[in-house]
């Protein structure tokens, strides 16, 4: 027997909830104060995005992102850390806390939160609005390869704050020519982050999305926040040192751009005259 309509559409966000209590509950039990600071952080963050996709997206296509996301980034990261595949050999530590099948939980979260974060930047840059819609093949391809690049902005400063300040995990090669990180793992970023935008975009091709209106403005706002939030504390605390001063024009630049493009998509239309 199906579950009633009601509780069907409840039930994601009640397993959400679940998950989330029991990583901080395990965290709070055997982790330091860095690691339930991160898997907080990481909660919050994956349930933000979530919350701005259900309405900027709809309910439906928003389930299809998480689940892309979470499932294509878990997959990556188990390839990688077992393997080598995408970005190089490396081994997690304790420090993001709980694991599922050798990849941390919160690892494939933070996947979907970037992704949304692209997905939303890069269509305000083009198209002036946080939707795109069902564009053709080859603008679907352009707009995910441009999400990609900016997610993996993200990473030129995080992946080494992540390995030399946290020490989240252990790269096998430690004199790579990004600040002791590989290269690889940059074309790493940008192909598993294109991968995911290009198959949610995909996925919606023949699905009507849920009209816009400019009074979801603030629900738009929310990945450019996080983004913003994450330029910042590299600037402050990026590591090593040189970090600080990349992010504000790897990850300022793309997100001006896209502020640019949502003040022109949340303003009021004038009348004509």
């Amino acid at each position: 027997m199906s579950a009633p309509p009601f509780l069907a559409e409840r039930l994601p966000a009640l397993g959400f909830a679940l998950l989330a209590a029991f990583l901080i509950a395990t965290a709070v039990r055997t982790h330091t104060d860095t690691t339930i600071a991160i898997i907080i952080a990481s909660v919050l963050m994956f349930a933000c995005c979530w919350a701005s996709a259900t309405h900027l997206l709809g309910t439906r296509p928003a389930l299809q992102f998480v689940l892309i996301a979470v499932s294509f980034g878990w997959f990556a990261e188990q390839m990688g850390s077992t393997h080598g595949w995408f970005f190089g050999h490396y081994t997690y530590t304790d420090v993001l806390g709980p694991r599922f099948v050798g990849v941390p939980i919160v690892i494939p979260m933070m996947w979907f939160s970037l992704a949304y974060a692209g997905y939303v930047i890069s269509n305000l840059i083009v198209w002036q609005s946080p939707v795109d819609g069902a564009p053709g093949l080859g603008n679907a391809a352009m707009l995910s390869f441009l999400a990609a690049m900016i997610v993996t902005a993200f990473d030129l400063g995080a992946d080494p704050y992540l390995v030399y300040t946290l020490k989240a995990w252990i790269m096998a090669k430690t004199d790579g020519a990004w600040f002791g990180e590989t290269v690889q793992g940059f074309f790493g970023w940008v192909f598993v982050a294109f991968v995911i935008i290009f198959g949610f975009r995909m996925s919606v091709r023949k699905m009507a999305l849920q009209p816009l209106s400019p009074f979801l403005r603030r629900h738009a706002l929310v990945p450019l926040c996080i983004y913003a939030s994450g330029m910042v504390f590299q600037m402050i605390l990026g590591n090593p040192v040189e970090i600080r001063s990349i992010a504000p024009f790897a990850m300022g630049i793309p997100l001006l751009c896209a502020l640019a493009g949502f003040q022109r998509w949340s303003a009021p239309a004038k009348a004509n005259a």
